[in-house]
């Protein structure tokens, strides 16, 4: 990283902490093949939405009652999925912890997500300071509720906090929060995220 006078590191979870997004671009395709067939590539479309704007831009009307059911199968989905870390990221964030600066993951993953993740990985919640998730917002990303909240759970300014973001909602969340913002190559491609970011990066090992 390029600057190194952050007191606090705040981490989107897919494709930022782990390499989940692939496996969501399979669960959506499918979703998406057969509710939405006449919108090839809507998978694509999507990412980094949550799942509430994702009901409420393609979902809703007639589609309403079929959210239950996806929402069903995205949990099962969830439960089974691998949570294999982005490439480096075990040993950047503790030479951050190592260093003082606190950290935090801000997702807009719900708590069953998140049991998931806890059970797959029981030393997750010993590499961070707080874990805020969909419950702990008012309003989604691209505002910057969820990053000013965890700013503000540590009493640090916003200026003082990098934050690590893969999607295009989530990027421009970090930037309206007014914080450092790192993009990850790992959703989306390097010159697309760059506008939106103050450094970009394909993983951690040279971070």
């Amino acid at each position: 990283m390029t600057k190194k006078d952050f007191q606090a590191a705040l981490f989107d979870l897919d494709g930022v902490v782990f390499n989940t997004e692939p496996q969501y671009t399979v669960f959506w395709g499918a979703q998406c093949r057969e509710f939405h067939p006449e919108h090839p590539g809507l998978e694509q479309e999507i990412k980094g939405m949550t799942l509430v704007q994702i009901y409420d831009a393609w979902f809703s009307g007639e589609l309403s009652e079929k959210q239950a059911l996806i929402t069903e199968r995205l949990n099962d989905y969830e439960a089974q999925m691998s949570y294999d870390y982005v490439a480096g990221f075990e040993a950047f964030i503790h030479a951050l912890r190592s260093r003082g600066v606190k950290t935090a993951v801000v997702t807009s993953s719900n708590q069953p997500k998140m049991e998931a993740v806890y059970r797959s990985h029981p030393e997750f919640k010993g590499l961070f300071d707080a874990i805020l998730t969909a419950e702990d917002f008012d309003r989604s990303k691209p505002d910057p509720d969820c990053y000013l909240k965890a700013a503000g759970r540590f009493g640090i300014a916003p200026e003082h906090c990098v934050v690590f973001e893969d999607s295009f909602n989530g990027l421009k969340s970090g930037r309206a929060a007014g914080m450092y913002v790192v993009g990850l190559a790992t959703t989306n491609p390097t010159d697309a995220i760059r506008p939106l970011c103050d450094e970009v990066i394909s993983d951690y090992i040279k971070s």
